[in-house]
């Protein structure tokens, strides 16, 4: 039986039912900050395609909802929304899940490759020139 999901004590339902100022309330100090000091244009802008998308599925389909706006936090009217937030070099999908509430949308879209290093080949390095070849 899975676990229902909670934030802060309060179930899905009753985050996307209370109002924003309740909401801000109890998110964590540098999200609550943020929020109050209000949102910029494109964030409000992000905001409305979600909604638009909420209310009108197909939408999304036609044309998927990308973003460069990494500094916003997710709220819990986004649930449910996959979006396309960019990395710095292409655009990444992150479909909203309510574990997320509270982050913001540039943690799920990391910006750097880990780095996997290979055999030295020919030319990596000074000493390749010694490496025999088979």
């Amino acid at each position: 039986m899975p676990r229902e999901f909670r934030y802060m004590g309060y179930t899905l339902e009753q985050l996307q039912n209370i109002s924003m100022d309740e909401f801000i309330d109890i998110l964590p100090a540098r999200q609550r900050r943020s929020l109050r000091r209000g949102l910029t244009i494109e964030q409000r802008k992000l905001l409305e395609k979600i909604r638009r998308v909420k209310e009108n599925p197909e939408l999304a389909k036609k044309k998927p909802i990308k973003t460069h706006v990494r500094d916003m936090i997710i709220l819990p009217e986004m649930v449910g929304v996959v979006i396309m937030v960019h990395n710095g070099k292409d655009f990444v999908p992150v479909e909203i899940k309510p574990e997320m509430i509270g982050h913001y949308l540039g943690e799920f879209a990391i910006t750097n490759k880990p780095v996997k290093h290979g055999t030295p080949g020919i030319g990596a390095s000074r000493s390749s020139m010694y490496v025999p070849l088979k």
